[in-house]
């Protein structure tokens, strides 16, 4: 078990934590957080690109001169992909790009990337974001108190106040333990848990 140092919001300690080595000290598998985050980026787009083929351009699908005897190229409707405003050959069509990895292989990432940061200390566990109100300029005081440039916070969706709050301060980011995710993971430089989001995460991890 490692032993982490838990802080209050003025990033004073006030007591430790123990969190399981399986998921803070694992293996850093580059291969592995690679294959994670292509899975994620490609289950994100959207696949709507479509355009028509000559089956579905209006137009007439009338013979436009006789096959032989004019000169001419023979051409058999106005549709043709050849022709201004005809179909498109081989264009874009509706499709599900994503794929998945297996949920141990996911999992696995995500725990490579939290101990990868947990080693270079850019993890803070903190006792428990309790705000007295809505206001950005306080949460943003707080964590003035901490080093970071970019910021994720996980904590629970219960906790409106903190997602509220959060909302406008650039490079930060607050989310619920259950959207964690190897994008957002590796995308934050520095990753702040509260100690209940940390153990349900734990719990889900190992």
């Amino acid at each position: 078990m490692l032993k982490v140092k838990v802080k209050d919001l003025t990033n004073t300690d006030v007591s430790e934590i123990e969190l399981p080595e399986e998921v803070f000290d694992y293996p850093l598998k580059e291969h592995l957080i690679y294959e994670a985050v292509k899975s994620f980026n490609a289950s994100q787009r959207q696949g709507t690109a479509s355009t028509k083929t000559r089956s579905e351009v209006s137009g007439s699908g009338k013979k436009l001169w006789k096959q032989k005897g004019t000169g001419r190229a023979r051409m058999g409707a106005v549709r043709s992909p050849l022709w201004r405003k005809g179909g498109i050959t081989f264009g874009p069509k509706p499709r599900d790009y994503s794929y998945d990895i297996p949920k141990k292989a996911r999992r696995n990432a995500i725990k490579s990337v939290l101990s990868d940061k947990m080693r270079n200390e850019r993890i803070y566990i903190v006792d428990q974001f309790s705000l007295t109100s809505l206001k950005t300029r306080d949460i943003l005081n707080s964590l003035n108190n901490f080093n970071y440039d970019k910021l994720l916070i996980v904590d629970n969706r219960e906790n409106s106040q903190l997602m509220l709050s959060t909302r406008n301060i650039q490079g930060v980011k607050a989310i619920d333990f259950k959207e964690m995710n190897i994008y957002d993971s590796l995308n934050f430089n520095y990753i702040m848990f509260s100690v209940d989001a940390v153990k349900q995460l734990v719990e889900v991890l190992k």
